[in-house]
């Protein structure tokens, strides 16, 4: 229900904006930008009376019959009129409906029944048992519902595993198994237990420990950052903090005792894992090398650990197949076609839920909300050099690929370097896609309502908002 009215609430503001926009503007060709346009088309807005422009601005067109200012440029036409025109940022509901199914549904299917396959080889091998079995004693305080070793244990772990190692397209497959197993446990099939909520939670903090992505956005010739790997350590911080907070908001939520020594020993282990590697990255990091070798080095080692790790995930799995003697190929296959037959499931919720973030972005709403953001924090006279790194955090919720593309735009009209450009790297890698979370993992257990999930998330990416903010201060300041 809270999902089926906050996408309601994202289609309303947006035509509500868009008319208002049209009448103020005078721009026609919003609605057919909304419905027909895509990224980087040019649309015409309106003529526009020269007495609107200054003496400079008439001066500069009458030299380069273009005149650029802020989102709108002004062109002479060869009659003398002088036209108004917007590159639109955004794709349209159409273009946003293809590329949902076409870039998006698609290639997940491959990569759905790849990793659904390992997954169901490993649970006719036993090894979703054995992972159960070894954080039994931590998720069984965290999902006092869980049966004892159940394998949806087995399932989260492998999840969050690849969380960690920043393995988006991995991380996937192994969450939508979870959630299956969840759902196979759930009373009220259509409303979601306290155990998906948990995980769910958990797992879009995005608890990552390394920004492979960010970094290698950061090191490239276009944006060229100085030292691409320096938002590694604001990264790491930041989701922690994100994680920590979406633990305790659900306990809250649920009454669970978190200051149970096994949960107090668990996230003291990992604390001490992420700081060991921490002082590793750091090493590589300020270690002898020239200043291009050393974010290399970092980029090397990201590389190895998380491909080196779904290797060898892969072939453990294998082994332990070969050792049971299954037959590994059938296991496969039958896990493969479940993989196939999900993405199909989860189209429909991808579609709907891209198609509302497609119209709050073409409608102008996001671009109100930052220059109101921005006013008003200098009207209280504060630092507002922040607010240009915020539409990274304000889609972040939204979509992987539009938080960054924001991020990208925001290093190339700042700089890498630029505390914008740094701040919108820690806010891409601070938390994960909330609402794609939400649609495409309860859309593959059909679950409707959604109870307080989406409240939950959003106060967790608040917490990485504001850590993240306070973080970049701290080291870019």
């Amino acid at each position: 229900m809270a999902l089926s009215r906050i996408w309601s609430a994202f289609i309303l503001i947006s035509f509500v904006v868009a008319s208002i926009h049209i009448i103020v503007s005078g721009n026609r060709m919003l609605f057919s930008a909304m419905v027909t346009g895509e990224s980087g088309d040019t649309i015409r807005i309106r003529k526009v009376d020269t007495t609107m422009l200054s003496a400079a601005q008439l001066h500069q067109l009458d030299s380069s019959k273009s005149l650029s200012q802020g989102k709108t440029s002004f062109v002479r036409t060869s009659h003398g009129r002088l036209q108004q025109y917007q590159i639109q940022t955004a794709d349209g509901i159409i273009k946003t409906c293809k590329v949902a199914v076409i870039d998006i549904g698609i290639p997940l299917i491959g990569i759905m029944a790849l990793f659904m396959g390992f997954m169901s080889i490993a649970e006719r091998a036993g090894g979703i048992r054995l992972l159960s079995k070894i954080i039994g004693p931590f998720f069984s305080k965290l999902f006092p519902e869980l049966p004892k070793n159940h394998p949806a244990m087995g399932h989260m772990m492998m999840n969050f595993s690849a969380n960690l190692l920043g393995l988006d397209n991995a991380a996937t497959p192994f969450g939508i198994k979870a959630m299956q197993s969840l759902q196979e446990l759930n009373p009220n099939k259509e409303t979601a237990s306290n155990s998906q909520l948990m995980f769910l939670c958990l797992h879009a903090s995005g608890l990552t420990l390394i920004p492979v992505s960010i970094i290698a956005i950061r090191a490239s010739p276009a944006l060229n950052a100085s030292d691409p790997t320096d938002i590694f350590l604001p990264c790491m911080i930041a989701t922690f903090a994100a994680t920590i907070a979406a633990m305790l908001i659900v306990s809250f939520k649920q009454k669970i005792n978190i200051f149970q020594p096994v949960i107090l020993a668990w996230i003291g282990g990992l604390s001490a894992i992420i700081a060991l590697l921490v002082v590793y990255v750091s090493h590589l990091k300020n270690g002898s090398g020239t200043a291009e070798q050393k974010p290399d080095a970092v980029q090397t080692f990201s590389g190895l650990l998380s491909n080196g790790m779904i290797l060898t995930i892969f072939v453990l799995i294998i082994l332990g197949a070969l050792y049971k003697k299954i037959d590994i190929f059938d296991a496969f296959i039958d896990g493969a076609k479940g993989g196939f037959e999900t993405v199909v499931r989860i189209i429909p919720y991808l579609v709907g839920m891209l198609v509302a973030i497609s119209m709050l972005r073409t409608s102008g709403t996001f671009d109100y909300i930052i220059d109101g953001i921005k006013s008003m924090f200098a009207a209280f006279g504060t630092d507002t050099r922040f607010v240009d790194g915020i539409p990274t955090a304000l889609v972040r919720p939204f979509s992987a690929g539009a938080s960054r593309g924001m991020m990208i735009a925001t290093m190339t009209a700042h700089g890498g370097d630029s505390f914008a450009g740094r701040l919108s790297s820690i806010l891409q890698g601070s938390s994960d896609t909330t609402f794609y979370v939400i649609a495409v993992y309860f859309g593959a257990v059909s679950v409707k309502n959604t109870r307080y999930a989406v409240g939950a998330m959003l106060l967790a990416d608040l917490v990485a908002i504001v850590t993240s903010i306070a973080l970049c201060y701290l080291f870019f300041g």
